[in-house]
């Protein structure tokens, strides 16, 4: 029974825990900043490679 009741009451890995959830919510957000600007990156990209075809097409 006492040593039941030292493992209710032991809160030595309690930081361990807390800064875990933080880094995992951390992750999960930046992960969703990464995957929205994704599409931004896909449309500029888009967008200059349409631009260096045609100062290309033009050049030649």
């Amino acid at each position: 029974m006492t040593t039941l009741n030292r493992f209710l009451r032991d809160e030595q890995a309690q930081d361990l825990i807390e800064y875990t959830l933080l880094l995992a919510f951390v992750c999960l957000a930046s992960a969703a900043l990464f995957i929205s600007a994704g599409g931004s990156v896909a449309g500029i990209w888009t967008a200059t490679n349409s631009q260096l075809a045609g100062a290309n097409t033009s050049a030649s």
